[in-house]
Formats: C-alpha cells, sequence, structure tokens
C-alpha cells in the first residue's frame, strides 16, 4: 500500500440478521427439552424462525491520504455509522476488509468509551489510556482538554451528572486533543451551541493541518463545505459518489427527490413508529394550482401536506424545514403556529388532513431548495419526519435588482420599499 495511504477500504460489508428469536432457556433442563423438541416441530411443518439478512455496507471501496479531511454523507441509515464503526474497530466486518495505518481517535457518539460513574478527570486519563498514550503525554495536555471542552467547574464531577452538552464537549476535547493520526467524527455538530461548533470546526480544521486524517459525518452540509475538500455519499450501504465536496454535496442534495415537486409516500416506506399519522403526499404549487419543479419568485408559492390520522392525536404539530442545496435552514414553520389554529386544534380527530402554506412573492433568491417535514407532538413524540423529501428550483427573472448582471447573495431576495429623498 502507498506510504501515504492510512485508510485504505476495499469491498467492504456489514450484514445483521434481524428477526432472530432468542433463546431466553432458563435452566439447562429447559435447553435439553428445546434440542429435542425442535426436530420433531420440523417434521410437524412448524416453521423455524425467520432470519432476514440485511446489508448496512456492501462492496464499499475508497482510499484517504495522510492529512486529509473526508466528508461521509448519506441519509439516515445510509450506513454513515456503521462505516465508522467499522474503521474503528468497534465492529468486525462480515466481508471486504479496512486497513487503517495509525493511531484512531473517535467520536461517534455523545461520550463513546466514557464511564458515566467516572469523574471527568477520571475519563479523560482513561480515554488517553485507551488511545495508548502514555501518562504523561495525558498530563501535558489535560488543561488544554478541560479548557477547551468548558467543564472545568465540573471535572471532578461524575460524567452521568453532565447534561448531554457537556458530556459531548469533553468527548470531543478529549478524541480531538490526544493526537490521533486518525480523528473519526460522527455528528459532533448535532449537539452543543453555535460557539462549540464553531470551535469544534476549527479544532478539525487544525488536527488536518497538523497532517493527521479526519473523517467527518455529519448532516449539516455547510459544515461539510467548509471542513472537507472531498466527500463520499453513501446510499442504502453503498458509495454512490464520490468528488469534491461542493459537488457531491449537490448530488446528494438533489438525488432521489420528485422532480415534479410532489413527493408521495407508500406503506412499505412508512416506518411503524409513525402511526397513528400516516404521511400521504407533499406537494409544491404556483398560484394557477400547477405542481412543477420550477416556480417564479415574483409570484407566491403553496406547499401542502397531505396526511391521515388513524385515531386521535393531541397537540399534533405539522411542520416544514426550508433548506437551501448546501443544507444551510432558511426557515421552520409548523401549522399550528398561530393562536387560534394552536387552540383549535389542540386534539386533532382521526381523519384525512390537508395543511397547507403559502410562502410569499419576491421572498427567494434564485436557485434549489429543499423542503423536509415534521409531525409530531412537542417534547412528546416525533411521528415522522423526512429531513428532504423534495426539491425545487425559483426562477428569479424579473426579481428586484435583475437589471444587474451580478449574482445577488442570500438565500432570500426580498423587495423591500425604498425610498430616495433629495436633501437640500
Amino acid at each position: 500500500m502507498n506510504s501515504n495511504i492510512v485508510v485504505k477500504v476495499e469491498n467492504l460489508g456489514k450484514q445483521y440478521k434481524i428477526g432472530a428469536v432468542v433463546d431466553r432457556s432458563p435452566t439447562l433442563r429447559d435447553a435439553i427439552v428445546r434440542a429435542v423438541r425442535r426436530p420433531v416441530e420440523v417434521l410437524r411443518g412448524q416453521a423455524l424462525p425467520r432470519k432476514e439478512i440485511i446489508w448496512a455496507l456492501r462492496n464499499v471501496s475508497f482510499e484517504v491520504e495522510r492529512g486529509k479531511v473526508l466528508g461521509i454523507i448519506g441519509r439516515n441509515g445510509a450506513g454513515k455509522s456503521t462505516l465508522l464503526k467499522v474503521l474503528s474497530r468497534i465492529t468486525e466486518p462480515s466481508e471486504g476488509y479496512a486497513r487503517i495505518t495509525g493511531r484512531v481517535g473517535s467520536l461517534l457518539e455523545v461520550g463513546t468509551g466514557f464511564n458515566p460513574e467516572l469523574t471527568g478527570r477520571e475519563n479523560i486519563f482513561l480515554n488517553g489510556a485507551i488511545l495508548g498514550m502514555r501518562r504523561s503525554e495525558i498530563d501535558r495536555k489535560f488543561d488544554e482538554i478541560v479548557e477547551f471542552s468548558g467543564v472545568e467547574k465540573f471535572i471532578e464531577t461524575p460524567v452521568k451528572r453532565y447534561s448531554s452538552g457537556m458530556y459531548l464537549r469533553l468527548a470531543f476535547s478529549v478524541a480531538a486533543h490526544l493526537e490521533p493520526e486518525i480523528l473519526v467524527v460522527d455528528e459532533v455538530l448535532a449537539v452543543g451551541d453555535a460557539e462549540f461548533q464553531r470551535r469544534c470546526i476549527g479544532k478539525m480544521s487544525e488536527v488536518a493541518g497538523e497532517g493527521r486524517t479526519v473523517l467527518f459525518v455529519s448532516h449539516n452540509m455547510s459544515a461539510v463545505i467548509r471542513l472537507t475538500e472531498e466527500s463520499i455519499v453513501l446510499q442504502n450501504g453503498q458509495m454512490v459518489y464520490r468528488a469534491p465536496t461542493q459537488e457531491a454535496v449537490e448530488f446528494y442534495m438533489s438525488s432521489g427527490y420528485s422532480q415534479s415537486s410532489e413527493r408521495r409516500w407508500s406503506l412499505d416506506e412508512i416506518p411503524d413508529s409513525a402511526k397513528p399519522f400516516r404521511p400521504i403526499a407533499l406537494r409544491v404549487k404556483d398560484p394557477r394550482g400547477n405542481i412543477g419543479d420550477v416556480v417564479r419568485s415574483i409570484e407566491p408559492l403553496t406547499v401542502e401536506m397531505e396526511y391521515e390520522l388513524e385515531e386521535d392525536i393531541q397537540g399534533l404539530r405539522v411542520g416544514i424545514y426550508l433548506l437551501t442545496m448546501r443544507g444551510d435552514l432558511v426557515f421552520v414553520s409548523f401549522d399550528t403556529d398561530s393562536g387560534p389554529e394552536y387552540e383549535k386544534f389542540g386534539t386533532r380527530p382521526a381523519g384525512r388532513y390537508v395543511s397547507r402554506c403559502q410562502i410569499p412573492a419576491d421572498f427567494f433568491n434564485e436557485g434549489q431548495y429543499v423542503i423536509g417535514i415534521n409531525a409530531s407532538s412537542y417534547r412528546v413524540k416525533r411521528f415522522f419526519q423526512e429531513e428532504h423529501a423534495l426539491s425545487f428550483s425559483i426562477d428569479s427573472m424579473g426579481a428586484p435588482g435583475k437589471q444587474w448582471p451580478e449574482v445577488r447573495m442570500g438565500s432570500v431576495r426580498p423587495r423591500l420599499n425604498w425610498q430616495i429623498e433629495e436633501q437640500f
């Protein structure tokens, strides 16, 4: 292998068996009886427990050079976290191999490897030892780790008493400061305030600048674009695209969406956890009621969500997330944001519904946008969410400022009421 290649993945696959019945025989006698009965049950035609095999990863191959920051993007369930777990030696692959050169520091979820009964100080030394660091090395980095994490006041407190944000900050700080040759990070920006997210991105840039390698998974496309030069896209456990990050993000954000600005859900696409909420369709319409993938910026557009409730739901809210193709959030809006609607639909009876909103004219800048949906009862249950349900394009012909050929920055392009007064 090329000495500059620190990660080499070849035909990697990971399979899981689901639907297997767990043998919970409490005694040796029960286990023997079960073993004797099984052949008789088979002869009588009684079926064996069904075991379904699913591939979380299949035929994944790529290489990463030393000092590169590689983005790994894809929808939920695409195999991103499974890939990182294999690379971090947390789980074994079912086929193929992954060859890693150098010490790996992993942050795959909040506080991976932390012992909740130990204090923050003790966990820093424990994680350092797991990474193969000598105590003198950990001592040298200790103050810097604690300062970065911002948990100085609680460093002698058992981490089980930490909030999720404190847990994350300390976990990331340990993983980033104990000098692994390869840093593996999964959704570190999912928790934490904006300031901490900025510091995380800065630290990962610093790690890469020191010649170390970073594998970075995130749904925050802006962070992926900012931090990485190249990314791979996973879909259904397979690598479907590798390119410079801007191209990879555009491929990911546009792939799989309806080109008619309508998304319909079949029954097999809806998880059981969504019940009693059943999504039917999401649409974008122009003022004439047409469903199309291009809408003029100087006209209002309507977003409507059609769904069915199999039983009454209390406190239901159905809303949209509107994002740019880079993954930047433009706004979030729910159908019970107004006081009267909130009071009227405190309990939403079983039946079929359409929740509809209108986005005014002269709001969007030109470009492509993505709509995600969310149906939930606030702080009680999330029934259904699809982060990237469909995409549509905005044609800015006739929009404010089109007399200049320059590209207008930003996601919105409002027609503001300017006045020019000549002063005498």
